[in-house]
């Protein structure tokens, strides 16, 4: 019998295989148009100011969410399996802290950048990690049942949104 990498129904190839993980695609696009080129409309000290201070805090929570997460750190919509459930550290501040740091961070971009384009792509993005945490959320109740039911009762989805909805 072949190793179960080898195997097309492979906890991993199931993973990979989900019918939602066009979000992450979704996602790796949409963060690709932040770059899209062009003069600022607007600006000033004030708004550089902010975008540093979004930047920073935003990409502080990723990367504390990345770190948490180590080598169970996956793009897909299910969790890795075997993965525990991360509840501790950032994780008990928000259940999405790659996603809120993601957040943050580009809207610093787009404010520095300050494009309409990138408004609008940033919104999209927006709606697409929020969309792509609720999916989430319920390959986590799959996972870890009433354990992620609990920790999901008490801590918000991104910033908010306690609770499975």
């Amino acid at each position: 019998m072949a190793p179960a990498r080898d195997r097309a129904d492979g906890p991993r190839e199931v993973a990979m295989r989900d019918r939602a993980n066009w979000l992450v695609w979704a996602q790796f696009v949409l963060l690709a148009l932040l770059f899209l080129p062009g003069d600022p409309l607007w600006g000033g000290p004030w708004a550089d100011a902010i975008a540093v201070v979004l930047g920073i805090a935003g990409a502080s929570i990723a990367v504390l969410g990345a770190v948490a997460l180590g080598r169970d750190l996956v793009p897909w919509v299910a969790p890795k399996p075997g993965a525990p459930l991360r509840t501790g550290g950032i994780f008990r501040l928000t259940r999405n802290p790659i996603y809120l740091g993601i957040l943050l961070a580009s809207a610093g971009w787009v404010l520095w950048r300050a494009r309409i384009e990138l408004i609008v792509v940033w919104l999209l993005l927006a709606t697409v990690l929020i969309v792509k945490a609720h999916v989430e959320q319920h390959r986590l109740i799959d996972a870890f049942g009433d354990e992620y039911r609990e920790y999901a009762a008490r801590t918000p989805l991104i910033v908010w949104g306690r609770g499975i909805r």
